[in-house]
């Protein structure tokens, strides 16, 4: 990876899959772990949200808002040091939406990495923990990993499996590139990221625009 020790990036993307989505994110990377916080708005609600990690680009805490016609509601998400994961949460107003928070804790034993729904930032910290970027170390099977899954806009969170793989090394002008699947909705994309390990573009969601 390229960056400094301590490197402050302002990304936007356009939704692929909603064109009136419009995503902008702060990400602060430091040597190891990072902390950002962003904004996405969609015809229909807005939603915020902060990040931190603990030293391995594993999540300390996650918290988001969001904001419809009418009704509200806010999920902070938090793993613990002993690998814990724990949710509080709030709601306001009426919708037929899903209760937010945590759906079935002892399924998210082990897993190092939350998942905000529709934000291309938090697939960053996988692909730099297993160093997807250069290819220098990254293993050559697929890696399984579980994450605590964040869905956007009921903020209720479930455990789904996710599996991240090296394609192509960032050489010159051509960014690196990673292959990325969920098992649970059998979803597969190709990502290309930059050399900061942040997204690019997401084909079927997401495409950066500055």
């Amino acid at each position: 990876m390229a960056n400094p020790p301590h490197t402050s990036l302002q990304h936007s993307w356009q939704g692929d899959d909603d064109p009136d989505r419009l995503d902008t994110a702060t990400i602060n990377l430091e040597t190891g772990r990072l902390t950002a916080h962003g904004t996405s708005r969609t015809a229909d609600y807005a939603v915020s949200w902060a990040l931190a990690t603990k030293p391995g680009w594993v999540t300390q805490r996650l918290t988001v808002t969001v904001h419809g016609q009418g009704w509200s509601r806010h999920l902070e998400l938090v793993r613990s040091d002993d690998g814990t994961w724990s949710s509080a949460t709030h709601s306001s107003g009426d919708t037929r939406l899903p209760a937010p928070g945590i759906t079935d804790p002892d399924g998210l034993a082990g897993a190092l990495d939350c998942d905000l729904g529709l934000c291309p930032v938090t697939n960053t910290m996988p692909i730099l923990r297993l160093n997807l970027v250069s290819g220098a170390a990254a293993p050559v099977d697929e890696t399984a990993l579980t994450m605590a899954w964040v869905e956007v806009p009921s903020l209720r969170v479930v455990p789904i499996t996710q599996v991240y793989s090296h394609v192509r090394a960032a050489r010159g002008d051509s960014p690196a590139m990673v292959l990325y699947s969920s098992g649970n909705g059998g979803f597969t994309a190709e990502l290309t990221v930059d050399d900061d390990g942040v997204v690019i573009d997401y084909p079927g969601l997401a495409k950066r625009i500055r």
